[in-house]
């Protein structure tokens, strides 16, 4: 066995199994845990998937939203076990990897077709 096989043999039981796929351009629904006070809530960030970085369980996503008028970005690890649920609101239909180009779009400029063909 070499290091890259004994490395994914460690990480498999934390490899989250109940992920949907996930696209760029998608809108998706972010379940957080957040912690306050000693208890624990689950706060919802929804935004547009504009990067996907790795793979494995060092897999990232950053979601961006526009909030109050200004475009906040949140990278989420997706096996992370912070992330309690990922709900796909909308699918995007986009022709990159890669959708940086949203940060200079302001208003109606920054909208995405839907795409229907994938469930």
């Amino acid at each position: 066995m070499n290091a890259e096989e004994i490395i994914r043999a460690i990480e498999a039981p934390f490899i989250k199994t109940d992920l949907p796929t996930i696209h760029i351009g998608d809108t998706i629904r972010v379940g957080v845990r957040i912690q306050e006070s000693g208890k624990e809530r689950v706060q919802p960030y929804e935004g547009t998937v504009i990067a996907r970085r790795n793979g494995g369980i060092n897999e990232t996503i950053t979601v961006r939203r526009v909030f109050q008028g200004v475009g906040v970005e949140r990278v989420f690890l997706l096996h992370s076990p912070r992330i309690a649920n990922i709900k796909i609101v909308r699918r995007g239909k986009v022709r990159r990897a890669k959708l940086y180009y949203l940060r200079n779009r302001v208003g109606k400029a920054t909208r995405i077709r839907q795409r229907f063909d994938r469930g």
